[in-house]
């Protein structure tokens, strides 16, 4: 009974304890219908379906944003190869420039203005030549017997005679000049064909330069086309002069670049130094509101300044001295009572540093006046060089050698034929730049007196060449196989060949015009012999004599 009664408690205290009313369990829920189930789980598969959809959609842009960069990083790395390339063309380039430029100079040190041989010579000169009767070694003896020596006597006089009175006349202009205030005038220097024996036609005219110097404390600073400032093509052969204090930096202060303040001061310009009046520049004959010389000025001033010196010695001469060409204003004319007459050409020129390089105000009876850019721009005259060329290498030449006289026969037949069918580009300074090349290509044997007919071939066939090329190249500038004899300027041996004939390349009717005289020469040249050419003694046959240089 007890254990019976133990059983039924037993039972009865289970059934309390798990009774849901009395302890619900946590988890417990209600249960749903099954419509209700379904329809969740229907959202539910809906919002998995857009979840998978966002994930492949931003799976599919960073595939796309993947790709793009490795695109990007193909090209970068394509065009890393192509500059690669192109950098590695760039610097074959420049060396294949490099040794064109240096093969170029070495070249022209070599052989900077090709003479040519004698079949290249036949292959340009064929039509040029054809038919042209070139007078023989007799005739051509006869000629400059009667018609160059003849009239080249008298020259050694008269050099004389006007370097005399040059000599007073600017000893005179010094005494009239201040000191303090005027250009220092030198001693004067023959140039030209006068000096180098070789003028045959009158009237003679002597060519006299006349060196000139700033007065202290300035001084003349030259800047020329080849001392690295650039200077454009039409300007080559010229330089500029400017004129400053001696006591100025040729680099330039540096108080010249910057602007200094109230209370600074440079230590080595003073404030009044530095800023110059216009009108003390004008009176050093600069041009307008600048420091550079201005050539017209100083031709202005160079002829008061004569004028003046005449009137002070005119007493002492039984001649009267004027100016003879208005467009030449250094052309001076002495005329003696007799009726007779002498000119010459004083004209002012600037040193180049310590060489015999002169700046040149105008060339006399020259149309390079009208070429000239600028006032300021002054040309270059290596005549002082020339002449010293011709002197050494005459000293080495066999006596009474012919170069001279090829010079005088060809300037001769070239002056005869312009007073035919007037004037040309083609000048007597062309001629004797192709001498000049010929005496440095020839050897020294070639110009033998009985050599004179053939020496003369030469010439023109290297001048019809040049004309034919349009290409004469200036003898020094450029030139290094200058003799170290003349001490001639580094600087212009190593600048860039100056073409004579670059003005007629663009002026195609003064270049046909001067091809025209040339070969009408050409023609005319046995009459133009023949004509001062009568009997011919044997004694002329083996050579020539004339004036020793």
């Amino acid at each position: 009974m007890p254990v019976g009664l133990f059983r039924v408690c037993l039972l009865v205290i289970t059934a309390i304890v798990n009774h849901p009313l009395f302890f619900p369990k946590e988890n417990g829920t209600v249960p749903e219908s099954t419509e209700e189930i379904i329809q969740k789980m229907k959202e539910r598969e809906e919002s998995l379906r857009l979840e998978q959809l966002r994930l492949e959609q931003e799976i599919a842009d960073q595939e796309a944003t993947q790709k793009a960069l490795e695109k990007a990083a193909v090209v970068v790395e394509e065009s890393k190869e192509e500059k690669v390339r192109w950098d590695i063309w760039t610097a074959l380039s420049m060396v294949i420039f490099l040794l064109i430029e240096l093969w170029r100079q070495d070249f022209q040190e070599g052989n900077w203005q090709d003479t040519g041989g004698e079949e290249d010579d036949m292959a340009v000169l064929g039509k040029a030549f054809k038919g042209v009767a070139f007078p023989d070694k007799a005739v051509l003896a006869s000629f400059y017997e009667k018609r160059i020596l003849g009239t080249t006597g008298d020259m050694a006089r008269m050099r004389e005679m006007v370097e005399g009175f040059a000599d007073d006349l600017l000893e005179a202009l010094r005494s009239v000049c201040n000191r303090d205030a005027d250009m220092e005038v030198e001693d004067c220097v023959g140039v030209g064909s006068m000096y180098e024996n070789w003028r045959v036609r009158k009237p003679f005219v002597c060519d006299l330069i006349v060196p000139f110097a700033p007065p202290e404390p300035y001084c003349f600073r030259c800047q020329t086309w080849c001392s690295g400032d650039s200077f454009p093509p039409d300007e080559q052969g010229y330089g500029t002069i400017k004129v400053c204090r001696a006591d100025e930096d040729t680099t330039g202060c540096i108080c010249d670049k910057t602007k200094l303040g109230e209370d600074m001061l440079c230590l080595l310009h003073s404030q009044v130094s530095s800023t110059r009046p216009s009108s003390e520049m004008e009176d050093l004959l600069c041009f307008k509101n600048t420091q550079y010389l201005d050539a017209d000025q100083v031709m202005k001033w160079f002829q008061i300044a004569v004028t003046k010196a005449w009137n002070r010695i005119s007493h002492k001469y039984e001649f009267d001295l004027s100016f003879s060409l208005l467009d030449s204003p250094g052309a001076l004319k002495i005329k003696f009572k007799s009726g007779k007459s002498i000119a010459f050409n004083l004209t002012p020129v600037v040193q180049y540093e310590n060489s015999d390089v002169y700046f040149i105000s105008h060339f006399p009876r020259s149309s390079l006046a009208a070429d000239i850019p600028s006032s300021t721009h002054w040309f270059l005259t290596f005549s002082v060089y020339e002449r010293r060329f011709i002197q050494l290498v005459s000293k080495t030449l066999p006596a009474n050698a012919c170069h001279v006289s090829c010079l005088q026969i060809l300037s001769f037949l070239h002056g005869k034929q312009c007073s035919l069918t007037g004037p040309s580009g083609l000048t007597n300074y062309h001629l004797k730049t192709v001498l000049l090349h010929l005496l440095q290509a020839r050897p020294s044997q070639d110009w033998a007196p009985e050599k004179l007919e053939a020496r003369l071939q030469d010439m023109l066939k290297f001048l019809e060449k040049c004309l034919h090329e349009k290409k004469l190249y200036h003898f020094f500038i450029g030139n290094g196989k200058v003799p170290a004899e003349l001490g001639f300027p580094i600087i212009f041996q190593r600048a860039e060949p100056l073409n004579l004939f670059r003005p007629f390349v663009l002026r195609r009717d003064i270049y046909r015009k001067m091809v025209d005289t040339f070969h009408e020469m050409l023609r005319n040249m046995s009459a133009l012999i023949n004509e001062y050419t009568v009997h011919i003694p044997l004694a002329h046959t083996n050579g020539i004599r004339k004036e020793p240089l």
